[in-house]
């Protein structure tokens, strides 16, 4: 979910650092793709979350998964301080319980670049992940948090906002996602 990232202009260093990633862009496969859990946590998972890290920032995201970088691996990192999510990896997230009333949100998407469209999430989330170092840990949330978790879930599925947005919404964004579909085949 696209969100301000910390910069010099905010009181944040600026990283200087340069991604080896890039995000995936819509009709990628794997981004339709569930993603495969992470049996290991080490050094190559760190590196893969670091980098995560710093694309969700030079994105100026609020959340950025595993497919999203070409990974198809259940991991999704979060992070922006203008919304009050933690910077924060999951690594094999699992929902305990989703709750609450049902509350619809504009959304956008990294990998869909320029759409945007309503869609109603549960407001109330608990969530079991495995952090950096292996470790589970359990958390609930019913602020802006939640909301960036089941984005960022959904992709560990396979499933993109255009699948979860109202069907108005759909419809006023069909011109773009076709665009983006020519661009991947080079009709653009």
């Amino acid at each position: 979910m696209p969100e301000p990232a910390p910069n010099a202009a905010n009181g944040a260093r600026p990283d200087t650092r340069v991604p080896k990633r890039q995000v995936v862009l819509y009709p990628d496969p794997v981004l339709r793709r569930k993603a495969q859990p992470v049996k290991t946590v080490d050094s190559s998972i760190r590196e893969l979350v670091e980098d995560m890290f710093l694309l969700m920032d030079l994105e100026e995201g609020a959340g950025l998964a595993a497919p999203q970088v070409g990974e198809s691996l259940r991991i999704f990192v979060t992070g922006t301080h203008e919304r009050g999510v933690p910077r924060k990896a999951y690594i094999n997230p699992v929902f305990v319980e989703l709750g609450g009333e049902f509350e619809s949100m504009d959304e956008g998407c990294l990998s869909l670049p320029e759409i945007r469209g309503s869609v109603r999430r549960p407001t109330q989330v608990t969530i079991r992940a495995l952090d950096i170092d292996g470790r589970e840990f359990t958390e609930t949330s019913s602020d802006f948090s939640a909301r960036v978790w089941q984005h960022e879930f959904d992709h560990l599925e396979g499933v993109l906002i255009i699948d979860k947005m109202s069907p108005l919404d759909r419809l006023r964004v069909r011109r773009a996602v076709k665009d983006l579909k020519a661009a991947a085949d080079g009709d653009a």
